[in-house]
């Protein structure tokens, strides 16, 4: 229970700071469409990074050959309680 008024706590002190800045820094006009920007700039991050993620996606040989492995003893394991698991 400790954990959540803490969180909340935070919660309001965040959201003090960010109507202070808005009422002091940023016109009022602008003022409602920085949340939206905030949201699509984290959107638009999370699909860089998703990007540079799969441009930089390592080959592992070993785990590729641990992988078939397993696969061929689930199959051989299926085999043996008689499910049919050959492809057509």
């Amino acid at each position: 229970m400790k954990h959540i008024v803490k969180l909340l706590a935070l919660l309001v002190a965040v959201s003090a700071f960010w109507i202070g800045l808005l009422e002091t820094v940023i016109p009022r006009s602008y003022a409602w469409l920085l949340p939206v920007y905030f949201v699509v700039s984290l959107g638009c991050y999370g699909l860089l990074m998703v990007g540079v993620g799969l441009m930089h996606f390592p080959t592992c040989p070993q785990e590729a050959g641990l992988l078939q492995q397993d696969i061929a003893e689930a199959k051989e394991f299926l085999k043996q309680r008689g499910v049919d698991v050959e492809y057509d």
